[in-house]
Formats: structure tokens, sequence, C-alpha cells
């Protein structure tokens, strides 16, 4: 054992914790660490020796070369394994001892951590990280939660491992209790929608246009020059040119198996706005396409017993620009909701103008409107919906047409655009200030007596008679 005592500890040295851990050092930072495989975490600091990373043996052993008050960071995956750190940490931790969850966290299991640490002397943190393992290495968006006196610790080593934007550090205290995690939870179910969306404009591109592979990344590359830079669209653009190693002339995206993944986040939102209430079509959508998208053998016979009637699309590249702008709009402002309901419900006192900042940079739904998000929520005026933002309407309202001309193309055409679809949903709903309700009210009412309120007078619960006595 040296005198040194490291600034902050990392536990979990994979591939997200390790790049985290040499974030730190770069800051000229003593840093510490453990993982449960000791020599593959030696071996990794001895392959960045610049970083003069301290791996221990046990977590005992971490513990007690840190300087006090304490200040570790878990990058374990979510579920067990967090509790089961936190358990052996437990008897090992002082007085203001900070212990954060850095990993994809469920809220309400931080909520439940939350709860614990307030019957110990050391302190709990849930923070949501993004920005992948490139982010942990260069500069993710961070978004810690909880107790505010641990933030204050806390905060001047995570700016400077944050992600820097004109604005600033990309690091916030994102609200009291399970903030950070739900915050993060929300920007991986906006993430969800993004990706969807882009899909199927790279689909109708593709195939509802016949653009080539390398046509349809001139395009998204031309899109990241304008309003719709972001890091998605970026790398959009970079996979439809690279090449498959195994089949020269062709790309490697065409060899891909339709088979997407999903680690839970985009359920959990979709599953939470449920619980609050909150209408999120555009994610929900996403989340629904990524599940059906598994079902390959029932795709099979379904195409086999129905065929496929693909045909080209009435529509220009401008119309699809147009379209994934307003859908894109349509799914942040369906989060923020979340996001705002959340706050108010659970009273996190979230500053959506913050999140929106700390997503400038970093982050993997990083986009060039965020700043212009970001200042609807920062003004006097903040809009209760995103897409009523004095700035947005005036977005919105002239790409309607397009809008329109793609999701019935893209039905008449026979693809599939359930995001594209949803998101249009959304918005008719949201300016049709008389609906379809005033059916579902009277029919409530006619077998069930929940009653309706008229619109003259709409405090007053009213019950009718719908038909005859069968008395």
């Amino acid at each position: 054992m040296t005198d040194r005592l490291d600034a902050v500890a990392v536990v979990g040295l994979g591939v997200m914790g390790s790049n985290l851990a040499r974030n730190f050092a770069s800051r000229s930072l003593d840093v510490g660490g453990f993982d449960l495989d000791v020599e593959g975490a030696r071996a990794m600091a001895a392959r960045h020796p610049e970083a003069n990373l301290r791996v221990a043996a046990s977590l005992a052993e971490m513990v007690a070369g840190l300087e006090r008050p304490r200040r570790i960071v878990l990058l374990v995956n979510a579920g067990r394994a967090v509790d089961a750190v936190i358990e052996a940490l437990d008897p090992l931790l002082e007085a203001d001892d900070i212990v954060v969850d850095g990993g994809n966290s469920l809220y309400t299991d931080t909520d439940r951590r939350n709860a614990l640490a307030d019957t110990r002397p050391w302190r709990f943190v849930g923070m949501g990280v993004s920005g992948g393992s490139e982010g942990a290495l260069k500069g993710p968006s961070m978004m810690p939660g909880g107790d505010p006196e641990a933030w204050t610790r806390l905060k001047p080593v995570l700016e400077s491992i944050a992600a820097q934007s004109a604005s600033g550090a990309c690091v916030t205290h994102c609200g009291r209790g399970s903030a950070g995690h739900f915050v993060k939870m929300v920007h991986n179910g906006i993430e969800y929608g993004d990706m969807q969306l882009i899909a199927e404009t790279a689909t109708l591109l593709r195939r509802g246009l016949g653009l080539s592979a390398a046509e349809v990344a001139d395009v998204f590359e031309e899109w990241n020059r304008g309003e719709l830079e972001s890091f998605l669209i970026e790398i959009t653009a970079d996979i439809f040119r690279f090449p498959d190693p195994q089949k020269p002339g062709e790309v490697l995206v065409d060899a891909i198996l339709d088979q997407a993944g999903q680690k839970g986040t985009g359920r959990w939102t979709v599953l939470t706005a449920v619980e609050l209430g909150v209408p999120v079509p555009t994610i929900a959508a996403a989340v629904d396409a990524r599940a059906l998208s598994s079902f390959r053998a029932i795709r099979a016979q379904g195409e086999a017993a129905y065929g496929r009637p693909e045909r080209r699309l009435e529509l220009s590249v401008d119309d699809l620009r147009d379209a994934l702008y307003a859908s894109k709009i349509a799914s942040y402002s369906q989060g923020f909701s979340l996001l705002a309901a959340a706050s108010h419900e659970r009273g996190y006192g979230t500053d959506l103008g913050e999140v929106a900042r700390i997503w400038t940079a970093g982050c993997i739904i990083r986009a060039r409107f965020l700043d212009r998000i970001r200042d609807a929520f920062g003004a006097p005026d903040a809009p209760d919906l995103l897409a009523l933002a004095p700035s947005f309407v005036e977005d919105l309202r002239g790409r309607v047409p397009a809008w329109r001309r793609v999701v019935s193309q893209a039905s008449l055409g026979g693809f599939a655009a359930p995001g594209f679809a949803a998101s249009l949903g959304w918005f008719d709903s949201l300016t049709t200030a008389r609906g379809s309700a005033s059916v579902i009210q009277a029919q409530r009412d006619y077998f069930g007596s929940h009653t309706y309120r008229r619109v003259e007078d709409p405090d007053t619960a009213i019950h009718t008679e719908w038909a005859p006595s069968q008395d």
C-alpha cells in the first residue's frame, strides 16, 4: 500500500467502466477501481499506463485507498448486480461517502436504494450516463439526481469529464429522488423513437424511391449539414457506406438480420407513460416495431400468405426530410411531456431546459435543435407542450403536407412506417379541438352508467337512460 489516496473509484471495469476511469484519470485525478475479474482489469490498466489506474484486489482494498469522504461510481449491470455491490460496500463506508449508480437502472430500483441510503451514514446517487463507450472516454452526458449535497461534492469531478457544448458541461442535477435515472430512461425512449424514424426513412429512400446505398448515404450526409444535424443522422450516413467484408461491392447493412434488440429502457418508458397517463405513441410504435421484428418466422409466413405489394412512391427526398423532422419533434414533445408529468407527480423538480442543454453534446440523441428546445423551456412563457412553442409551431405547420404525403404513400405502397404513422396520428389528435371521445363517453354511460359531461356544463356529471327499461 502506498500513501496515495484516490479521488474517485470505479466499480465495474468493463468497456464503459474502464473508459470512464480513464476519462477521470485524464483530468489529473488519481483513480482506483475494482472488478470481479481482477486480472482482466489489471491487464486493461497495464494497456493504458498513462492513466495510472490502481486496480484493487477487493472492494475493501479499493475503499481503503480513497480520500474521505469517498466517491465511488458503479458501472455494473442494472438489477441484482447493483444491489450486490451496495450490500458489499455498506459495512465499509463512512459518513458522507457517496455511491453513484451510473448504470441503466430502473428508476423504481433507485427509489428503493435511496430509501436504504436514508438509513445509512453514506449517500446514494442514481445517475444516467449516455454516449456509449466513446462518450465514457471522451466526454459523456450525465444525468445525476437525488441528494443535492452529494451533487455539490460530485459536481467538480463530473463537470471535468463531461462532454462540453457551447452552453457548458453536459451534466446537471436532474432533480430529487430517482430523477437522474428517470431522465435517462426518457432519453432512451426518445432514442428508440429517433432510431425507428430514421430506419423507416432509410427504407423508404432505398426501396420506396429506389436510391442506392451510396445515394442514401449522400442524403443523410446532406441532412446532417442542416437542421437535422445529429449523431444518429451522422452514423446512419456512415452505415450506408460501410462495405460488407464478406461480399465485395455490397454494404454490410444489407447482410444484417432485421431483428432489433432492446435492453428494456424503451419498454420502461412506455409502461411509465401509461401509468402517468401521458401519450407517447411515437416511442410506443418504436418499441412495438422492435418487438415485432423478432417474429421473423411469422413475418415470413405473412409475406408468403399475403404477398408484398411494395411499389415506387410518389415522393421526393425533401418530403421525407420534412416528415422526419416533424416526426422527431413529435417524439421529443412526447418525451419532454413525460418528464414534466413525472416531475410534477413525483416531486422531482426537473428543469426541462437544463435537460435539453445537457443533451446537446456527448449523448446518443444529441442534435442541433436541442438548443432550441432548451430556449423554449427556458423562456418565461415556456409552453405546456414542446410542439406548441411558437418557433416549433412555425416549423411544423409548413411540413404537415409532406408529412401526410409520406404516411399515405407508405401505406399505399405497402411499406410499414409505424413511427411516421403514430407521430402524425398524435399530431392530428393534438390539433383537433373536438375529437371522437364524445362517442366513447356515450358508450361508457350506455353500458356502465359512467356518466358524461355536456359541452355547455363541463363541471356537471350526467347519466342518461339510453335504452328503454326491460322491466
